[in-house]
């Protein structure tokens, strides 16, 4: 990692591999004798769930009231998913930490703009008005999916038509409707997942917001807690990958929230912590290689063992293991 030069930080690679890394770990705790006890909240079926709803408590908040906290590229998707305009957040932010409302006017413009007169009041307590406008919120959730979904379909069609033209190529010749069947209700549900995600946040917010008559961060937290339930319209297949995905960036940007409010510890706060980081997940995937070999998902372990030329084992067959090459890199 350091090759990649001594000011390039890759904060987010080396969290993300940490989280592949704690999978591997967990697994092996799981069928430990020792530590099996501890591990066994790890075994339920609908943890992937809990974890996108952690994670999803620190991102949301984090994209409403501290955006500089999450990764460039990463605060763009939120920005354009989000569906809001930056005054828009900058309003409701205001309110949620008790500021002065200076740009009352710029958000009176914006909706102007967008054909919606509003003149909001100044002494508000709930930011309803600010997001939806002269909208109720319960209209506004549904007019919200309905947007969300569209912006939600363009970033799902490569992510599923491009494997099937590439990994699945030979098949598609000889079965295009169903490989085009698959990808096509593989968008959808995707597509789905993104929009009723976004368009909950904003509900699960306005519901508590207007039932407490108040806007703070606690209220904020819980209201984006349960978003993460959106991920039960994802195939179960799916949602280890996305939740761990999320997680990722929510400790990332958890831990850059403590360092800016002085909190972290000075033992955490390592000039090239992403270069720590990356080695204690490495050494932890590759000692799983080396010794747990059976907590790898196989087409993970096939991929592993060609990149480092290791002979596959024989199935009953005698034919080899691997994965046909073009699948491998694929998947590499």
């Amino acid at each position: 990692m350091l090759l990649t030069g001594p000011g390039t930080q890759h904060t987010s690679l080396a969290i993300y591999i940490l989280m592949r890394a704690a999978v591997l770990a967990s697994r092996c705790g799981i069928k430990s004798k020792r530590f099996g006890k501890i591990c066994k909240p790890l075994t339920w079926s609908n943890g992937d769930i809990f974890l996108m709803c952690l994670a999803s408590a620190q991102i949301l908040s984090a994209y409403i009231l501290n955006q500089d906290s999450l990764p460039s590229s990463y605060k763009s998707f939120l920005n354009k998913h989000g569906g809001k305009d930056l005054t828009i957040l900058q309003g409701v932010k205001d309110i949620v930490n008790h500021t002065a409302l200076n740009n009352l006017a710029g958000i009176e413009k914006y909706y102007k703009s967008v054909g919606v007169d509003i003149k909001l009041d100044p002494n508000m307590k709930v930011p309803c008005p600010i997001v939806h406008g002269n909208q109720s919120c319960t209209g506004h959730v549904f007019s919200f999916l309905l947007q969300a979904y569209g912006r939600a379909v363009p970033v799902y069609v490569p992510v599923y038509l491009v494997p099937a033209l590439v990994v699945h190529r030979q098949h598609l010749m000889k079965r295009p409707y169903t490989i085009l069947g698959k990808s096509l209700l593989g968008i959808a549900r995707s597509s789905m997942f993104l929009s009723v995600y976004c368009a909950s946040a904003w509900a699960w917010t306005c519901l508590l917001f207007r039932t407490f008559q108040s806007a703070n961060t606690p209220l904020v937290i819980l209201g984006t807690f349960p978003t993460g339930l959106a991920l039960f319209i994802e195939k179960k297949s799916r949602r280890i990958e996305i939740s761990l995905y999320c997680l990722a960036r929510a400790i990332e940007s958890f831990f850059t929230c403590m360092t800016d409010a002085g909190l972290c510890p000075p033992i955490l706060q390592i000039k090239r912590a992403d270069v720590v980081v990356f080695s204690i997940a490495t050494s932890i995937i590759m000692h799983c290689y080396a010794q747990e070999r059976e907590v790898f998902r196989s087409k993970y372990l096939n991929v592993l063992d060609w990149v480092f030329g290791v002979p596959p084992p024989l199935d009953n067959e005698g034919k080899s293991g691997y994965l046909p090459d073009d699948e491998a890199k694929t998947c590499q």
